[in-house]
């Protein structure tokens, strides 16, 4: 499970609770096996940094492809300053080599502008889809947890017999 495990985690969480048995006369209640579900948990809560963190390195290999990018475009620019200067006698040669030099600086800054917006533009949707994934897994324990607490109260209820008072209730929670 390390390639999209987060993913497959909460997938499989999904079916078990999908698949779990229904409790009697509580069609909205479900009985899992708890430690399965909390290695579960664990395993997922585990992950979740480790993608986290790719997605952290994924922003630093484009920052420093961006600088990259920029110190072989500075590089080139001295190359032609410094061709330039050896052909000083001749002002149209001059001239070609700024010019030159200047095409070559706004071909590496469009370029540079590019990849920083491809790189922005993938980082951003590996980070929206891991705070998805984040939100969707805390809402299925979310939602699990309640149920959990409805068929416990429900259980302590019917073992006791007696309506759920408002003492009930606050020890649920």
């Amino acid at each position: 499970m390390q390639q999209n495990g987060a993913m497959e985690l909460i997938n499989t969480m999904y079916d078990i609770v999908r698949d779990a048995y229904g409790v009697p006369l509580g069609n909205q209640r479900c009985v899992i096996e708890r430690d399965n579900f909390l290695d579960l948990l664990d395993e997922l809560k585990a992950q979740l940094p480790g993608e986290i963190e790719e997605s952290r390195k994924l922003i630093a290999a484009r920052q420093e492809y961006i600088a990259g990018a920029k110190r072989e475009a500075e590089s080139i620019r001295r190359v032609a300053e410094e061709h330039a200067r050896q052909r000083v006698d001749e002002q149209e040669i001059i001239r070609q080599a700024k010019q030159m030099a200047g095409e070559v600086m706004s071909k590496a800054e469009v370029k540079s502008g590019e990849l920083k917006k491809m790189a922005n533009m993938y980082a951003d949707d590996t980070l929206k889809r891991t705070e998805e994934a984040i939100t969707a897994a805390l809402e299925e324990v979310r939602n699990s947890r309640s149920r959990f607490r409805s068929a416990a109260g429900a259980q302590m209820r019917e073992a006791r017999q007696e309506p759920l008072t408002p003492d009930d209730e606050e020890e649920l929670l």
